[in-house]
């Protein structure tokens, strides 16, 4: 009977490491997947895994040969049909007719592309990779989540795994030499007086004090080397840890204006939004406003299916969303974001009064807010407003325009890129 053995230092995980590395090396394909599929997908499909197509002249790997040795004579003929560049195509017939990129050719065999399958998690992990919240920088403390254990000194009491060796041999150290410190002065006083009885032959003197001498360096052997008391314990205490707190504003237009359409794009983005939230930050908050001629806060559940509709008031949702900041959020505890998405279409008179709202109310307590005007149209009174308000402050505000579904998520990925990955 033979056995195998596995010998292998990764053996057990191999498999995962090998995939791993197989995901490092295509990055660039599976980004361009994910970023197609996002495109492609409704709102309720949006979290599941995705096929990759790796082409195959894509998976071939350099190979060193030996060339031809010694001295050779070729010569090269010219020709009246290729200039340099050209690609010369395979010669029908034989195993070499091939196309190599996996259709149908007259002769020959073709190669296949390499098709994997993204987990649910990987597809996530990919499509929120290098993105991050803009001008996170506030810190709060609240709630009792999350803490770490800091170096506090040391104690009498503790752990075994937690003893101070270099602390304790200290304090057993100290500890002697405050006990034994009187006895070793007496005990060298007697052996100078023992020298000079010695030296003077008085022999009575000398074996009383040699006796003396002794019970003194007996009494110094009594005291311990190591005692209970002399050891310590290295103390840690548990302190609350400081977290980036944080409420995101969703303002979403759901006026006659927006049609169906448009309406599925908005939130598209916004799911996008959502899903980028929780996945990266525990401790964000997500306000959800949709807005006609009013603005009403609503659950997650109205924000993204509910039908109700009406005329455009956009002013409403940005009352409504500086109310709640001032009602909940403080500024000095809370990172604020804001994002809001129309079609653009406004009251003429109330477009000044958003731009105003925006610049003297929002912008001064928002870490950050983004514009998404979701039109094929010409831009109308609001983007021009909104067009000044970020001119007069790029740092904290953006607008972008989507134009269709292969817009969306280009214009997420740019309005949250790292900043240090741009």
């Amino acid at each position: 009977m033979n056995y195998i053995i596995d010998r292998r230092l990764n053996g057990k995980n191999k498999n995962a490491v090998n995939r791993q590395r197989f995901l490092d090396r295509y990055k660039g394909h599976i980004k361009r997947a994910v970023a197609d599929a996002v495109n492609e997908r409704s709102i309720t499909d949006m979290e599941r895994g995705e096929e990759v197509h790796v082409p195959s002249r894509d998976l071939a790997e350099p190979v060193f040969q030996h060339g031809v040795g010694g001295r050779r004579s070729v010569v090269h003929p010219g020709n009246k049909e290729f200039v340099a560049g050209d690609r010369i195509a395979r010669p029908n017939g034989g195993a070499g007719g091939g196309s190599g990129e996996g259709e149908a050719a007259d002769s020959g065999e073709g190669e296949d592309d390499f098709v994997f399958q993204l987990t649910r998690e990987e597809f996530l992990e990919y499509l929120f990779d290098d993105l991050a919240l803009p001008n996170l920088t506030k810190r709060h403390l609240k709630g009792n989540a999350s803490f770490k254990y800091e170096r506090a000194g040391y104690s009498t009491d503790g752990v075994p795994t937690k003893l101070s060796v270099l602390r304790s041999l200290q304090s057993a150290k100290a500890r002697r030499i405050a006990l034994g410190g009187r006895t070793r002065r007496t005990l060298r006083e007697l052996e100078q007086r023992l020298t000079d009885a010695d030296a003077a032959g008085d022999e009575f003197n000398t074996f009383r004090l040699r006796e003396e001498a002794e019970q003194l360096r007996a009494r110094l052997k009594r005291i311990p080397f190591l005692d209970t008391t002399d050891l310590r314990y290295k103390l840690h205490l548990k302190r609350p840890v400081p977290t980036s707190q944080a409420v995101m504003f969703c303002l979403m237009d759901v006026s006659g204006s927006m049609d169906q359409e448009t309406k599925d794009m908005a939130k598209r983005f916004y799911l996008l939004l959502y899903m980028f939230l929780k996945r990266h930050y525990e401790r964000t908050e997500i306000v959800f406003i949709r807005h006609h001629t009013t603005a009403k806060e609503v659950s997650e559940q109205d924000f993204f299916y509910s039908r109700e509709t009406g005329g455009t008031v956009v002013s409403s949702a940005l009352k409504l969303m500086q109310e709640i900041v001032e009602e909940r959020y403080s500024a000095d505890a809370w990172n604020i974001y804001g994002a809001q998405a129309s079609d653009g279409d406004n009251w003429s008179d109330d477009s000044p009064v958003c731009a105003k709202l925006l610049e003297e109310r929002l912008l001064p307590v928002v870490q950050h807010f983004a514009y998404i005007e979701i039109t094929r149209r010409d831009h109308q009174a609001l983007w021009r407003e909104y067009q000044a308000v970020a001119e007069a402050h790029p740092e904290t505000f953006a607008l972008r325009n989507i134009q269709n579904p292969a817009d969306i998520f280009p214009v997420f990925h740019g309005l949250f890129q790292r900043r240090d990955a741009a």
